[in-house]
């Protein structure tokens, strides 16, 4: 069966710390560059990072750089998104997609979707 799976979400204080981890089955994930999305409630789905293929391109979002980060662990088909510093605005579904290429933080051409993990960020 071919899918992402996303996982690692949950509820975080402030400042506190994440890692998310999306983990493909079916394909081979390195075939593809992946991108992560989320959607606030009542917001529109934004572009978060993408990583390239090789993982030696990255593209962050302005409103993330400096407290995300993406990796890729091949042997193991998944791609992690370290986040730090979080903070309310970050509360969200984070989603995973493998596609063609990135547009900046943003991966075109999607061939696979995750269905999201949840991560809430209160006191």
């Amino acid at each position: 069966q071919v899918q992402l799976v996303e996982s690692g979400g949950g509820l975080v204080q402030p400042g506190g710390s994440l890692r998310l981890s999306c983990a493909a089955s079916g394909f081979t994930l390195d075939h593809y560059p992946i991108g992560w999305f989320r959607q606030a409630p009542g917001k529109e789905r934004e572009g978060v990072v993408c990583v390239s293929r090789t993982g030696g391109s990255k593209y962050y979002a302005d409103s993330v750089k400096g407290r995300f980060t993406i990796s890729r662990d091949d042997a193991k088909n998944t791609v992690y998104l370290e986040m730090g510093s979080l903070k309310p605005e970050d509360t969200a579904v984070y989603t995973c997609a493998a596609g063609s290429y990135c547009s900046g933080e943003y991966i075109s051409g999607v061939n696979y979707w995750g269905k999201g993990t949840l991560v809430t960020v209160s006191s």
